[in-house]
């Protein structure tokens, strides 16, 4: 794929407001899919062909229908061609959730981060069950320490919402602020505007080596450890949902393994020690 058609394909993406992680993945994706084709402009045929080879390589059905959809949109704002993905219908498999950490695991993991930006970045992805493309691209605006709520802002999906952010947290934050004074992004890189999401799982990942936690985890389990402890505390399942940014409550239904009852206040559980 040529220079100018990435940067086309780019530039399209983020005025559309795609998250800045998601056009890096769609843009891989894209390529992969030209390497694999030989074909710079894709048809229906190339794209089924695609699809059965990253099915073959056993990518998960999120990793294969992302694909897809970064091929389908460079056909269209490329080549303004529209190209189907119903065959994704029967590609799709039991849904399993990653591994879920213990609140005492949690504990475990931000306790061994020293580092008082890291420390920060961990906790807040955590305590307010955030993914980790919103978490790179929250401002400090985005802080309503009057209202203790976060906004989330162009998050997956292009709408905005409030999730509500714990007292710990926000002292956490504001300590973190009187010692790195972000000016715009909440957290920012030392050679860019933000922080990199390869940073934040380095992060995560040598804390769980150092806690010799064995599941497999990621930055996206802490957002599913977060959301399993508030169905574990009694949290309405749709009030989770909100916090979630989950447009269909089948996505949340996926935590509700155990019993839940509607409750008037959350209770963050990362007040909880």
């Amino acid at each position: 794929m040529s220079a100018g058609k990435i940067d086309l394909l780019r530039e399209v993406l983020s005025l559309r407001n795609y998250a800045p992680q998601t056009i890096k993945t769609y843009i891989k994706a894209v390529e992969q899919f030209t390497k694999f084709s030989g074909l710079q402009k894709p048809d229906q045929d190339s794209l089924y062909k695609f699809a059965v080879y990253l099915k073959e390589k056993n990518l998960s059905f999120s990793h294969i229908k992302n694909s897809v959809m970064a091929v389908k949109l460079y056909a269209e704002i490329i080549f303004n061609q529209k190209l189907n993905s119903d065959f994704l219908r029967g590609y799709r498999t039991e849904r399993k959730l990653p591994d879920v950490l213990s609140i005492e695991e949690i504990k475990a993991i931000i306790d061994s981060i020293k580092n008082v930006k890291h420390n920060t970045i961990i906790s807040l992805i955590y305590s307010c069950g955030l993914r980790i493309s919103e978490c790179i691209n929250l401002k400090v605006k985005d802080i309503d320490s009057d209202r203790m709520l976060l906004r989330i802002s162009q998050s997956k999906g292009n709408k905005d919402r409030f999730v509500p952010m714990s007292n710990k947290m926000l002292l956490l934050l504001r300590d973190y602020y009187k010692e790195y004074k972000p000016t715009e992004f909440l957290f920012e890189g030392q050679f860019e505007n933000f922080y990199s999401a390869r940073s934040i799982q380095a992060i995560l990942k040598k804390a769980v080596r150092n806690c010799k936690i064995k599941k497999h985890i990621t930055v996206h389990s802490l957002r599913h450890s977060y959301a399993t402890h508030l169905l574990e505390q009694g949290t309405d399942i749709s009030l989770i949902q909100k916090i979630l940014g989950h447009k269909d409550i089948k996505t949340t239904l996926l935590y509700a393994q155990i019993s839940k009852s509607q409750l008037n206040k959350i209770k963050n559980p990362f007040d909880s020690f």
